[in-house]
């Protein structure tokens, strides 16, 4: 029986690693692995890249995605999602109609919550309606577990307003525990920074 699965973290916690290897395993099985990845541009095609160096082409999607209508006519076994929080709410239900009615299972991957705290629209309607959550972990400065991350300026200084949305690695996101989270936020300046220079 097909399910529909959320993955989620902070960064660096080894998500799109994981979607990868999921995607291993089905092509080593010969089977249909289809992925998708953010594109907010609309770009029809885009890559998802682990920060240990591997990747996989993917298929670009957007808010305007629909993907209870192009899944089915590409007959997959399974389908991968990199960057789950930019899904809309009403794109979570057609992924859970292509899990109940087309029986497809679908593995979402991506952030819990934003550089505020505050939880993405994909992940709350994920967390909402997926079968499974699994919550991968990463570590904080301190050795705690991370589950908050903070937007930072190139001299460390903590960015408390902004776009929701806006991509950047390791030079633009620190993962911190909520302790260390609240400390940054309120001192202004991110506990856990190393200068990427």
């Amino acid at each position: 029986m097909a399910k529909l699965y959320f993955y989620y973290s902070t960064m660096n916690a080894g998500k799109s690693t994981s979607l990868l290897q999921a995607a291993y395993n089905y092509a080593e099985r010969d089977m249909k692995a289809v992925l998708f990845t953010y594109r907010p541009d609309g770009a029809p095609t885009g890559r998802i890249e682990s920060r240990i160096g591997i990747g996989a082409d993917a298929t670009g999607f957007s808010s305007m995605t629909r993907f209870d209508l192009i899944v089915p006519s590409l007959e997959p076994d399974c389908v991968l999602i990199d960057e789950a929080q930019f899904l809309t709410g009403e794109q979570v239900r057609h992924l859970a109609y292509l899990v109940d009615e087309v029986n497809i299972p679908v593995m979402c991957y991506g952030l819990r919550t934003d550089f505020l705290g505050e939880l993405f629209t994909g992940s709350a309607a994920l967390l909402a309606w997926a079968d499974s959550l699994v919550e991968q972990k990463t570590i904080c400065c301190c050795g705690r577990k991370a589950t908050m991350v903070v937007r930072v300026a190139a001299d460390g200084a903590v960015e408390c307003e902004g776009a929701q949305v806006e991509i950047g690695g390791n030079e633009r996101y620190v993962p911190l525990c909520r302790k260390h989270f609240s400390r940054s936020l309120a001192s202004g300046i991110c506990v856990g920074w190393k200068s990427q220079d």
